[in-house]
């Protein structure tokens, strides 16, 4: 699980269903990313980062992250 991606979500006052509208993909696509089920592509990756305000390199790596 992405627990940081959550946190960082929630901090910026985001649901789910926000942040998939801004990606143009559906929630459950989105909720599969954030819980690790799927790994975003790079286009769809940078944008999260960019909505969440991360400038980690790793925030997809497939270790537990923060």
């Amino acid at each position: 699980m992405r627990k940081y991606l959550k946190q960082k979500r929630i901090k910026k006052g985001y649901t789910q269903s926000q942040i998939a509208e801004m990606l143009n993909i559906s929630r459950p696509h989105y909720c599969k990313i954030e819980t690790g089920i799927r790994t975003p592509s790079l286009r769809l990756a940078i944008e999260i980062k960019k909505i969440i305000g991360y400038e980690g390199d790793d925030l997809f790596d497939d270790f537990e992250n923060k």
